[in-house]
């Protein structure tokens, strides 16, 4: 395990980004983004996700959730990584009224290698990833044998979220 650099990544790191909408057109919205991610600089999209419907956790009343998780190799340092991650959802009209509002897009760096970090505004590998079907299910699917440092292997821990339904939509 290494305590990455967060101004400067020591070559390409594997990170893995969690995508999710619950306004709008969704589904368009992941499918834009996804494309928005490959046009990240020094940044390249290894794999993504199918896409899957959730229900909101925590929180009643809203749509359910279209998710879907990517990987990168980048070279951007975590913190540039994320601060592009926010503007790709400002440009798809994302605003942040109140904790757990229903989102335009939401895009959150869950794990860059195996750093370990806590800043301000970043933790990684993300505190909530490993309680979350609709994170780990995606990650199994394109990183099964993925270490979350703390946690465990990402198909592992898939036994904790089975109360959570997925449903998959596409491949």
């Amino acid at each position: 395990m290494s305590i990455a650099s967060p101004h400067r990544a020591p070559g390409p790191v594997r990170a893995h980004i969690a995508l999710g909408a619950n306004l709008g057109d969704a589904i368009a919205t992941l499918e834009s983004a996804f494309v928005a991610l490959t046009e990240l600089p020094d940044t390249r999209l290894v794999a993504r996700s199918s896409l899957y419907r959730t229900a909101p956790v925590g929180v009643s009343g809203q749509p359910d959730y279209i998710n879907a998780v990517a990987a990168v190799d980048t070279t951007l340092p975590a913190r540039a990584l994320l601060d592009a991650l926010l503007d790709i959802e400002r440009r798809q009209g994302r605003t942040r009224d109140y904790h757990q509002a229903p989102r335009t897009l939401d895009l959150d760096l869950l794990l860059y290698g195996d750093a370990i970090l806590a800043l301000p505004g970043l933790e990684i590998p993300h505190p909530r990833m490993h309680l979350r079907a609709f994170v780990l299910v995606p990650l199994a699917e394109i990183a099964p044998r993925t270490m979350i440092p703390g946690r465990g292997v990402v198909t592992d821990l898939l036994a904790g979220v089975r109360d959570q339904a997925t449903e998959r939509l596409s491949t």
